[in-house]
């Protein structure tokens, strides 16, 4: 569960503010210690999970979200920016040890996984999140290390 600063929030602005920011420094910090226990590989889909549950959660306040962000009472928040430093991270490692692409940048990343989230928020089905999310990975890895299609 995501530790939430104490205190009186004067608007469902602030709030919500609260909300995103503990939550995405959650998905943004968790990179170390996914690393520190798993495979780079596995250790970037687990991290996807994550980012995939960020983004299913937000959907409930994105109008909430984006009306602060266009009235000023929510600083735009650099979301994109953390986030892809956090994926540069574990493609540093996975480039490292070999079993992710070195010649794939991590705010192509950044835009894969937004496709994925956006293409199936409609849907809402994590079984094809799910899916494309192992499509994702598997497209990150060396060729030599791609599982033979079925």
């Amino acid at each position: 569960m995501t530790q939430l600063p104490r205190g009186h929030f004067p608007t469902r602005e602030a709030l919500v503010k609260a909300v995103y920011a503990a939550e995405l420094d959650a998905v943004v910090t968790s990179t170390p210690a996914l690393l520190s226990t798993l495979p780079p590989e596995t250790a970037l889909r687990a991290w996807m999970d994550r980012y995939a549950a960020f983004f299913a959660d937000k959907q409930g306040i994105s109008e909430t979200l984006r009306a602060g962000w266009a009235s000023g009472a929510i600083a735009t928040p650099a979301t994109r920016e953390r986030l892809t430093a956090a994926i540069a991270v574990i493609l540093d490692a996975g480039a490292q040890a070999g079993s992710l692409r070195a010649d794939v940048e991590p705010d192509e990343v950044t835009m894969m996984l937004l496709g994925v989230f956006l293409s199936t928020t409609a849907v809402n089905s994590p079984e094809l999140t799910g899916r494309l999310l192992d499509l994702v990975v598997d497209a990150l890895r060396p060729i030599a290390e791609r599982p033979p299609r079925a």
